[in-house]
């Protein structure tokens, strides 16, 4: 009797305890400091970071089975469909059962694969808490990323043309996702422009 018990306030203790995780999806176009943004929310509310260009390098590098699928698209110039990228963000998320909450950054990027993550999640008994995404103007994005370039002789942050055409792809690729949690009431436009705290201030009161 007490076995049966002590097992059922544990499942509803951890039941509990998912319906209370903070999960973002953190949207950025390039030069809008969202790593800077992504690595602060870490340290404040103690959650996973999962990064579809991390999930890649880890699992194609460790030549894992979806590792090794995606390398085949890859090689032939193909798109990685959506099932072999949601299949690495499961992957990630069930290695890590015990988090208090994820950062989805960048991802998902289509209406498919948003409809996909909140199955995902609900399954887990869980679901997306906010979409934020940093607006900055264009043209602070332009002048930033050259002077990144600059310093860092990245190639793609040293054309004008170029870090336009990222911006454009990035404003075109997100808005439907935005749209789409938008309707749900979850999604918030922060000003991006600022110091790295006033900006890191304006998304913990959203989330709050």
């Amino acid at each position: 009797m007490f076995h049966w018990l002590r097992q059922f306030f544990r499942k509803f203790a951890l039941q509990m305890n998912k319906k209370s995780m903070i999960n973002i999806v953190l949207f950025g176009p390039p030069g809008s400091g969202k790593g800077t943004q992504a690595e602060l929310l870490v340290k404040k509310y103690n959650i996973l970071h999962i990064s579809t260009g991390d999930l890649f390098r880890y699992e194609m590098g460790n030549n894992t089975p979806l590792g090794l699928k995606a390398k085949e698209y890859m090689a032939k110039g193909e798109l990685v469909p959506d099932e072999v990228t949601i299949g690495m963000l499961k992957n990630k998320v069930n290695d890590n059962p015990d988090v208090t909450g994820i950062i989805f950054d960048g991802f998902p990027r289509t209406i498919r694969q948003a409809e996909a993550l909140d199955s995902f999640l609900a399954e887990k008994g869980t679901e997306v808490t906010n979409l934020i995404a940093l607006d900055v103007p264009e043209e602070e994005l332009v002048v930033r990323l050259l002077k990144r370039g600059e310093a860092s002789g990245r190639a793609d942050d040293k054309d004008e043309s170029i870090i336009r055409n990222r911006i454009h792809v990035y404003q075109s690729e997100t808005k439907q996702v935005f749209d789409y949690y938008d309707t749900k009431g979850k999604s918030s436009l922060i000003f991006g422009v600022g110091t790295i705290d006033e900006i890191f201030n304006r998304i913990t009161s959203v989330i709050d």
